[in-house]
């Protein structure tokens, strides 16, 4: 039995009527190469079931607090029932990219069952030029984006031939706790909660700056400032300062409002190479000229929609902090980190200057935070309260303006070819989670195999042209490769 962190229970609570919080992968696979050309449903069930002791969050449950006293825990499923995972659909054949893409929104924008557990997978057989497809999703209250891949990795070969995995120990699987011990345990953590908030509070306040929105909640800047000053100046000593810190101010756009429960849902891919040409070229790192993207494809997209901002986006770019000792664990290790993306500078050089720029300083802010000040402000409120404050801000953020305007991440992957169930991994596409807080598009990237792989979710009624934003994420690496032309040729 695993209690699930403060963190980890925020993607719970955000869940609504609107807003799912599992992320998932589209892999594109190649059957030519497994054993007799072709991959069913029993194959990928075979393959699963053989590692499902290697994969903790594929077989674990939901175990609620009664009355949500305490955060809730994962428990083994004793009624565990792989074919309900597990399952299998067709396009009509040849399916294409966009049909593909379409039935994969409307499976994504289905909330999963909390009866059992927070996973689905789909092998969708019927696309173009023989190729099948694995749609996987997994609640985020379980994996974040590194633990994911982790778990990808679990159901991955190097070679077709699938390697040997030892079979799990015999033992005997627990049931769940009486509950009067669960309802113990709470009480006695609620007992503890004033004096957590007590020693937390003061570390905290001077990075309440640093929340999502904070700049929309009237005094919140005014204090983070005042003792984020008294903090600096007990860090640095008398007479010394840090630069001050950029007030965030997320612009309207049409991406940005209450979203709905439908999703679009595109995909493509850019060669890994070029981008680090361009990187290399001037200097920045993957993640810049991933960024700088980004900006160019929204830059476009919002001048066709003529609704460029006088002011840059404010992205939500997650970040890592899992430690080497948590690897292979489950849960969320994740912090975030806020940063300006100018999508309001027409010039691809100057945008891409201003990126970096953005980039170094959003950096620099972030050093001095906790790797865990993420979780120690979820953490903040008792667990009865934290789904009601939750979708509460959710309410605020659809009804006001966004707290950011969209997240962008970039997921490191393995630059060489894998294998499920003998078929070959052509590409994996991330599929993110939207919400009315964090706006109506997520962009993430994951490299695979010499590729940056791109996912984008959005709300249908907000973006209904989504794939515009592959063709415009294509065009703005002819212009990033255009001026490392022109700076190599100097």
């Amino acid at each position: 039995m695993r209690q699930l962190s403060a963190l980890d229970v925020q993607f719970l609570n955000a869940e609504s009527a609107t807003t799912t919080g599992h992320v998932g992968g589209l892999s594109i696979l190649d059957p030519s190469t497994a054993p007799r050309g072709l991959v069913t449903v029993e194959d990928i069930r075979a393959l699963i079931a053989k590692r499902l002791h290697l994969a903790g969050p594929l077989h674990w449950r939901l175990l609620e607090v009664p009355l949500n006293l305490d955060h809730p825990y994962w428990v083994e499923d004793t009624d565990f029932d792989l074919e309900f995972h597990v399952r299998e659909i067709a396009l009509p054949a040849p399916g294409n990219e966009q049909q593909l893409a379409e039935q994969v929104a409307r499976i994504a924008a289905r909330p999963l069952d909390r009866r059992r557990p927070l996973w689905e997978a789909y092998l969708i057989q019927g696309l173009e030029h023989g190729r099948i497809a694995l749609y996987t999703k997994v609640h985020h209250a379980a994996i974040d984006g590194v633990s994911g891949a982790e778990l990808l990795g679990v159901l991955m070969d190097l070679t077709p031939e699938p390697r040997h995995v030892d079979p799990p120990d015999s033992r005997q699987v627990e049931g769940p706790p009486p509950t009067l011990s669960l309802l113990a345990t709470a009480a006695r953590r609620l007992a503890l909660q004033p004096v957590k908030i007590a020693l937390s509070v003061p570390k905290m306040l001077p990075h309440l700056g640093e929340l999502p929105g904070a700049a929309r909640i009237p005094g919140a800047a005014a204090l983070a400032k005042a003792t984020g000053k008294l903090a600096r100046a007990a860090r640095l000593g008398p007479g010394r300062h840090e630069a001050e810190r950029p007030v965030l101010v997320p612009p309207d756009t049409p991406f940005n409002g209450p979203i709905t429960q439908h999703r679009r849902f595109a995909y493509g891919s850019l060669p890994l190479d070029e981008v680090k040409r361009i990187k290399n070229t001037f200097g920045y790192t993957v993640n810049d000229v991933v960024m700088a993207l980004c900006a160019g494809a929204l830059h476009r997209w919002l001048a066709e929609h003529q609704a460029i901002p006088a002011t840059p986006l404010v992205t939500l770019v997650p970040l890592s902090v899992r430690t080497p000792q948590q690897a292979g664990s489950a849960g969320n290790q994740i912090s975030v980190l806020q940063a300006p993306l100018p999508v309001h500078i027409a010039d691809p050089k100057a945008r891409l200057d201003e990126v970096v720029s953005a980039m170094a300083t959003a950096k620099q802010r972030y050093r001095p935070l906790p790797a865990s000040w993420l979780v120690d402000f979820s953490a903040m409120l008792p667990a009865a309260l934290g789904a009601l404050s939750a979708r509460a801000l959710m309410k605020f953020a659809g009804a006001t303006s966004p707290l950011v305007n969209l997240v962008i991440s970039n997921v490191p992957g393995v630059q060489m070819p894998l294998y499920t169930a003998g078929a070959k991994l052509l590409g994996h596409y991330p599929v993110s989670a939207i919400t009315d807080a964090s706006g109506g598009i997520n962009i993430t990237a994951m490299s695979y195999d010499g590729k940056l792989d791109f996912g984008i979710v959005v709300c249908r009624e907000l973006v209904p042209d989504v794939w515009s934003l592959i063709d415009y994420l294509r065009d703005a690496l002819d212009e990033l490769g255009k001026l490392a032309d022109e700076e190599g040729a100097r």
